[in-house]
């Protein structure tokens, strides 16, 4: 079973993750998190694993997200705002963001990653 991989190619976290996956043999469907971001539910899975905590999901150093109109905004909007800027602008997302079942994570840190994976079948 494949797991969805959004990444953006100049991410040098990024390209450490697909490295892994692939040294490790894990299927996964890449795609651009900047022309395709995750969806709704998958943003809302992954914001449950965080217990609801917005910034652990998002890209605090993307030039979008320090944007006066963004960042500002941020503090008085409501979580299907918030969700629906996400699912718009990949570039806010904390990457790289893998989603599949029962496996959900974001930014690359290996010893997570082969934890999650631990139980996943190649």
């Amino acid at each position: 079973m494949k797991v969805k991989f959004y990444q953006y190619e100049k991410c040098e976290s990024c390209r450490k993750a697909r490295k892994w996956l692939n040294t490790e043999g894990y299927p996964y469907e890449s795609i651009e998190i900047r022309e395709s971001p995750p969806s709704l539910k998958e943003l809302k899975e992954m914001l449950a694993i965080h217990a609801g905590q917005f910034k652990k999901i998002m890209n605090t150093s993307s030039k979008d997200y320090r944007d006066p109109k963004v960042k500002e905004k941020l503090p008085q909007m409501s979580e299907d705002e918030i969700l629906s800027l996400l699912s718009s602008h990949g570039n806010l997302i904390k990457r790289p963001f893998l989603i599949g079942e029962n496996i959900y994570l974001q930014g690359f840190k290996p010893d997570l990653w082969k934890q999650a994976f631990k139980n996943y079948l190649k």
